[in-house]
């Protein structure tokens, strides 16, 4: 039972037809920060040795978690970033940040050794994303899309799920469902890999997984779960009463959770013109 650290629509109600979503994490742009999960070393230095030089571009930014680890390894990091309020936040880091949608985005002749994605490529056209990709990334480049999803034992995610089914949300998805997914975020990447086939700029998609663990505390898995995508949008009175059911749930087992944490890449590299 996986619970994505930015929850997105199932594979045929395709996260980029819900901007709505994605254009909501301004508001709370301070808690986002603060709350999400950071990505394992292990994840950065595979993508930091496969890239060809130290120019890296990272699309929607955000407040510069996916940034951040890149930077303290040398990486010259350039950002686009739709939300003015996540991208003032970054900046306020130091990040060079652009407005806009990697779709629409002018590079202006720029291209760069790496493209990143950190819990992003979701919300990008997997068509129009590819084709931009190619243009930025010079031949031997590499694009990254990774993302975090947690994995609370089965019983917990079992109760969220109910809790999650009892309210209307209105949302096109239940994160904490009931089925098994093996290969989280696993249609995204098929349908990542698609869209770069189709401009035949780029290598086949090399796919990493890293396995960890962490343990946490109710106050920050609520914290964390309220800046999720969609559930960030739902009114202070819905969204009061899904995170007092899942404190609930967390009470009964304890007060803590043991989270499983699977972080899923793809990695393709820019093949010469």
């Amino acid at each position: 039972m996986v619970t994505p650290a930015s929850p997105t629509p199932p594979a045929d109600d395709a996260a980029h037809r819900h901007p709505e979503i994605a254009q909501a994490f301004g508001s709370i742009a301070e808690k986002y920060d603060r709350a999400r999960p950071r990505y394992p070393a292990a994840l950065i230095d595979a993508i930091a040795e496969r890239l060809p030089g130290h120019t890296l571009l990272d699309l929607g930014i955000g407040t510069g978690i996916s940034a951040e680890p890149f930077r303290d390894r040398g990486f010259a990091v350039l950002g686009v970033e739709p939300d003015p309020k996540m991208a003032a936040l970054a900046r306020k880091k130091g990040f060079e940040v652009e407005a806009g949608r990697f779709e629409d985005w002018d590079p202006a002749g720029r291209t760069f050794d790496g493209v990143i994605a950190g819990q992003t490529w979701h919300w990008v056209d997997p068509i129009t994303g590819a084709a931009k990709a190619a243009i930025v990334l010079h031949p031997g480049g590499r694009l990254a899309v990774f993302w975090n999803a947690a994995i609370p034992s089965p019983e917990v995610a079992a109760e969220f799920a109910k809790v999650f089914e009892s309210l209307d949300t209105g949302l096109p998805f239940n994160p904490w469902t009931a089925s098994p997914q093996a290969d989280p975020y696993g249609s995204i990447i098929d349908q990542t890999a698609d869209g770069l086939r189709a401009t035949g700029a780029f290598g086949a998609v090399e796919r990493l997984t890293f396995d960890w663990q962490s343990t946490v505390g109710r106050d920050a898995w609520l914290e964390q779960t309220s800046t999720a995508g969609g559930i960030n949008r739902l009114p202070k009175d819905k969204l009061d009463v899904l995170l007092r059911g899942l404190g609930e749930a967390i009470d009964a087992v304890g007060g803590t959770l043991v989270i499983d944490y699977t972080t899923v890449a793809a990695i393709i590299e820019r093949l010469p013109d």
